[in-house]
């Protein structure tokens, strides 16, 4: 079972490209914040569905979290929350690419927060497939050296959100790894509901204190979120499984094969044909994925 570790980041990796599309064309009704929390709330739902099929076909009683799971999923929860709403603050100040390029190092922070809470020590393959995938994603971006000169303030918030991110799947991992459960898909399961649950209460009260029609808003708009919700969900089910079966760094950083996923829908949809850099990234992306996939690292 360890060995699909890479199955099901891929699989992650795919469903949550559509989760993102889905995202995107709720942006313009909902708002930034609204569209996250349809993630949230409408992911909530499918997350306890998969938990009962999961309880009811591997047998026996959900178990009780360990109050030390809880606090490493909550602090993932809110992290998570945190990355986000970064990130998304950071977008706003212009800069999307180099923000995307610098969100893109959460692999490699992931491999020293690891090392720091966890114990894991990452090997010298690993650490050449960081690097490898990290400035192939920094190649397709197109990031060069004089628009990061030029947007140093949202490619600093940039890299703090990714320190958010490398955080929340440490936490997350961690979580899965502390339910004393028979499976290792039943454990990511109920971590899943915990810490949708968590992030739905969390961004509700905000919402509650700061934009309170927005609530409305998303409520009216149930329909197109239910996909979004249930991809996310979807998605958030196949990471924690493979954070259950792997550590947090080569989850990640196979992750980052998203990207060229992105480039062949680019491809395929819009007919637009990558240049000499974008192959030159995306090559340096697919070695690193396969040195990860052929247990090198």
């Amino acid at each position: 079972m360890q060995a699909y570790w890479a199955l099901f980041t891929l699989g992650a990796s795919a469903a949550q490209t559509l989760r993102n599309a889905m995202q995107r064309e709720l942006i313009g009704a909902l708002g930034a914040v609204g569209a996250s929390q349809v993630r949230f709330l409408f992911g909530l739902p499918f997350a306890i569905l998969f938990l009962l099929v999961v309880a009811g076909a591997v047998g026996g009683p959900i178990p009780a979290p360990s109050l030390a799971g809880l606090a490493w999923t909550t602090a993932g929860a809110i992290a998570q929350i945190l990355a986000t709403a970064l990130m998304l603050a950071a977008m706003r100040e212009r800069s999307f690419v180099v923000v995307v390029a610098a969100t893109k190092t959460e692999a490699a922070q992931i491999a020293v927060f690891a090392l720091v809470f966890l114990g894991d020590k990452p090997t010298a393959p690993l650490i050449g497939a960081i690097l490898l995938a990290t400035a192939g994603v920094w190649l397709m971006s197109g990031t060069s050296a004089a628009a990061v000169e030029r947007s140093w303030r949202p490619l600093a918030m940039g890299v703090v959100a990714a320190s958010f991110f490398a955080i929340a799947a440490i936490g997350f991992r961690s979580g899965v790894r502390d339910v004393a459960a028979s499976s290792t898909i039943l454990a990511a399961s109920e971590v899943l509901v915990i810490g949708l649950a968590i992030q739905t209460a969390l961004t509700f009260l905000y919402l509650g204190l700061f934009d309170r029609p927005r609530i409305a808003m998303i409520l009216a708009a149930w329909r197109p979120s239910l996909f979004a919700g249930f991809m996310g969900a979807f998605a958030s089910q196949l990471w924690f499984i493979a954070f259950g079966l792997s550590d947090a760094a080569r989850v990640r950083t196979l992750a980052l094969i998203e990207v060229l996923f992105a480039q062949v829908v680019s491809l395929r949809l819009f007919r637009e044909a990558p240049s000499g850099r974008e192959s030159l990234g995306v090559a340096l992306i697919v070695v690193a994925a396969a040195l990860l996939v052929s247990g090198l690292a």
